[in-house]
């Protein structure tokens, strides 16, 4: 299997940097990357620009992903952590993403997003949320 990891990743609604800076004090975390939606994106809108795209911190080796989520659609309280899964190969992350949707909903058809590889999202029939990339795309 192409499975590379499995990992948590935070939906926070706008309340980010507050985590981070919690995490970091409570949990000795430190921040490897945080990348807001204005560096990845050049033509979102101004609200949106320093809001939290994307963001890694690290505890002892173990690795936790955390995202403001887009403003024009919050997550509700009781559903903010997705899986984060990563493959190595397109095909296998296609495969799988398939057969996740199979009773439940596609939320982002995978597709190529602008930091590259591929990127889907999709709820299962179980209401597990999943978020697959890979750094690959062909």
């Amino acid at each position: 299997m192409s499975v590379q990891s499995i990992t948590p990743y935070l939906l926070l609604n706008g309340r980010t940097r507050d985590a981070i800076a919690l995490y970091e004090q409570a949990l000795g975390a430190t921040t490897h990357s945080v990348a807001t939606f204005g560096d990845t994106d050049g033509s979102c809108p101004s609200a949106l620009e320093q809001r939290v795209m994307h963001a890694e911190l690290r505890v002892n080796g173990a690795v936790l992903l955390m995202s403001d989520g887009p403003a024009d659609s919050p997550v509700p309280d009781h559903n903010m952590v997705n899986i984060a899964i990563a493959f190595d190969d397109p095909a296998e992350l296609r495969r799988a993403f398939d057969a996740l949707a199979v009773g439940g909903r596609v939320f982002e058809k995978v597709f190529p997003p602008p930091w590259g590889g591929l990127f889907g999202m999709v709820v299962d029939r179980f209401g597990m949320q999943w978020m697959c990339t890979c750094e690959r795309a062909d």
